[in-house]
């Protein structure tokens, strides 16, 4: 089969993976399977070959992120029970005081806890972003909803173990310690300078309060005096109410378990005093620093075989896992932690089933033969395939409203050129992820929780939050392509 046709049988399959997630409402699933067996056939791999190449790209991504991101939610979801969250932005008021506010959350949020999916974090979080954000005095909302939305949106694809982040390191097989480095590299600069960017543009008038923030939520709050701080029962009906807006990140979708308000009840009946934040984060901290270590080790070529066993981030996970369940149990009960492990096992399993099959669609990519003809394309520059990579990420992003799905999906169209042109796979992990957070618009779920749960109007929302999130994506790459001189 000839060069052309092989190009233009994969721009279909994508381009029909799109039409029937957006036209047709198929799940995305089922999508990228469909697409995946399209592309097997036109390019004549043939029957045999093109289940056995899906099933096997499904399985390879398995074998290298399965237990990683299980790992990781499970973590996220008994954290989530324990209030650490709250707290967290508790300590960081006092410490940083309101006017740093906005970064020191942005940074905490983008880094931290990034093993918390994006709609539960983001359901925690706002009503304590919403009413942090008078304290900062003008223009607090808006500063406060864009750095919210900057860095949730970062951090699920820099930073592990940020669901999508994950994806991609098994997708091109990157060494998740070198994941994580370069990662935490990317996302602090890029979130440092997107916050002051966005606040530049507030302070020059592109932020008008009368017609952008709308706080309805938070008078009806103050009416009726049920506006705990952690987040408890008044989040049921914005978050509720938009729920229904789908066509979001499927990786991210759920709301079923949306704050830690019982934990904090639970304390309260034993009369307990609340464990020390340090401790609550403690396993989770341990957790990267053993994965950086091992990461470390690699690079430097140098041999403990302890260290090298405990920084496996498949071992480094599970001992974080244990130490969250043993620290939980002793905050919240026992009762509880069995509660958020089950919520994190629903959770884990679209999750997995979306990073699977972004693994078929590569798999059938690489083997339909692709990788050589855009080698050939790029083999003088490696700043073309990065452009193009975040540049496939950004419209699928558009046209399918999903963060993950477009970056795993853009990342394995170019996965097969890395050997060739001498590309490190982790620029373009990363080049995808910034892709993917181009127009975060009305198609996504997060738009809507933010636009609702942060007290803001829907023209708001799109200043904020698309705006926003699109500045730091170009950031983003545009510190990703130097990096790329150097790696």
């Amino acid at each position: 089969m000839s060069d052309l046709a092989i190009l233009i049988n994969t721009a279909v399959a994508v381009l029909a993976t799109v039409v029937l997630i957006v036209r047709f409402k198929v799940n995305p699933v089922i999508s990228l399977v469909i697409g995946s067996v399209y592309l097997g056939l036109s390019a004549g791999l043939g029957v045999a070959k093109t289940v056995e190449t899906i099933t096997g790209g499904f399985g390879e991504i398995m074998v290298e992120v399965g237990l990683l991101i299980a790992f990781g939610v499970l973590m996220g979801s008994i954290l989530n029970e324990t209030g650490a969250i709250r707290r967290l932005v508790e300590h960081l008021l006092r410490v940083f005081g309101p006017k740093r506010l906005p970064y020191t959350m942005g940074l905490a949020v983008g880094t931290l806890l990034q093993s918390i999916f994006l709609d539960v974090l983001l359901v925690i979080s706002a009503p304590l972003a919403r009413r942090l954000a008078p304290k900062i005095g003008r223009l607090g909302t808006a500063r406060m909803v864009t750095a919210m939305a900057i860095a949730l949106e970062c951090g699920i694809v820099f930073m592990v173990p940020g669901v999508a982040s994950l994806a991609l390191a098994g997708l091109l097989g990157v060494p998740l310690g070198k994941m994580l480095v370069f990662g935490l590299l990317l996302i602090v600069p890029t979130i440092i300078i997107s916050i002051a960017i966005m606040t530049f543009l507030f302070r020059r008038g592109f932020w008008n309060e009368a017609k952008d923030e709308d706080h309805t939520l938070t008078r009806e709050e103050d009416e009726d005096h049920e506006a705990p701080a952690d987040g408890g029962k008044p989040l049921a009906g914005p978050a509720g109410g938009h729920a229904s807006h789908a066509n979001g990140d499927a990786a991210t979708a759920s709301l079923a378990h949306p704050a830690p308000a019982g934990a904090a009840v639970a304390v309260a009946e034993r009369g307990d005093k609340p464990a020390p934040l340090l401790l609550l984060f403690a396993p989770l901290l341990a957790c990267l620093l053993l994965i950086a270590s091992g990461a470390i080790l690699e690079i430097l070529k140098v041999e403990v075989p302890w260290l090298q066993l405990l920084g496996e981030p498949v071992m480094a996970l599970l001992i974080g896992l244990i130490g969250t369940g043993v620290v939980a149990r002793f905050a919240v009960g026992q009762k509880r932690v069995e509660l958020a492990i089950s919520t994190g096992f629903k959770e884990s399993g679209q999750i997995l089933i979306l990073t699977g099959v972004g693994g078929s669609l590569a798999a059938t990519v690489a083997a339909a033969g692709l990788g050589d003809i855009l080698g050939g394309f790029f083999s003088a520059s490696t700043v073309a395939p990065l452009l193009v990579v975040w540049g496939i990420a950004a419209l699928l992003h558009i046209a399918v409203g999903s963060v993950t799905l477009s970056a795993i999906t853009a990342a394995g169209l170019l996965a097969p050129i890395a050997p060739s042109i001498g590309l490190d796979p982790v620029l373009i992990a990363l080049a995808a992820g910034a892709g993917s957070l181009f127009m975060v618009h009305v198609t996504s779920n997060t738009f809507w929780l933010l636009q609702s749960l942060l007290g803001q109007s829907v023209r708001g929302a799109l200043k904020s939050v698309t705006v926003g999130v699109s500045v730091a994506s170009v950031v983003a790459i545009l510190l990703i392509l130097p990096m790329s001189l150097f790696v």
